[in-house]
């Protein structure tokens, strides 16, 4: 019963998520000018890129083949942008609460896929950083820009920043729902701070 519960969580996160990046992809792919179908395609590859690489890894057929709501969630958040488009002009601050929401939910459902598949605690955090920050690279490829998570600014780290506190909540018992939702928030609190203060790793010299 825990793990149908526990599943049902995870497809529900995995919904929300890619609704969320599929509008941040989509948003980059407006500001390089693309047509329609060039914003579909980055809104794709945002939104089941990083969970798709997780799935060949984990051995499992990828998520996005075998529920054909991703592929119609990602078409939603294309209207979405297109219907509203005059009303999100220089909404910078929305676009990137998006991207952070993104990250922080698909973290979550890479951490709680791969122990379904039995994986031990650090691979699940590293599965959580993929499945979160793998699509961004993808697209960014794609636009010809330089990957955020090689830039200064904290990403991927606040993806493993959530899987590490996700790790310790579970490993002492806390129920499923509050170490989503502190995993969650933690991961969205770090890449917040992080923008707004203009914190970053020290630079490899």
């Amino acid at each position: 019963m825990n793990m149908e519960y526990n599943e049902i969580v995870t497809q529900v996160i995995e919904f929300l998520g890619t609704f969320a990046f599929a509008i941040s992809g989509i948003r980059h792919a407006a500001a390089k000018h693309f047509d329609w179908f060039g914003g579909y395609v980055c809104g794709i590859a945002v939104a089941i890129g990083g969970g798709t690489i997780r799935d060949v890894m984990l051995g499992a057929t990828p998520f996005w083949m075998t529920n054909p709501f991703y592929m119609i969630c990602t078409a939603l958040a294309l209207i979405f942008v297109i219907i509203f488009a005059k009303h999100m002009e220089g909404l910078r601050n929305t676009w990137f609460v998006f991207d952070t929401l993104g990250l922080a939910l698909f973290t979550i459902a890479g951490i709680q896929k791969s122990l379904l598949f039995g994986q031990p605690y650090w691979v699940c955090i590293i599965m959580g950083c993929i499945t979160g920050s793998a699509g961004g690279v993808i697209r960014d490829v794609l636009l010809n820009n330089e990957p955020v998570i090689f830039q200064r600014e904290i990403y991927a780290m606040a993806a493993v920043a959530g899987g590490i506190i996700y790790w310790l909540l579970d490993d002492i018992g806390t129920p499923i729902e509050a170490t989503v939702i502190i995993s969650f928030l933690l991961t969205c609190f770090i890449r917040f701070l992080a923008v707004r203060y203009h914190l970053s790793l020290p630079k490899l010299k």
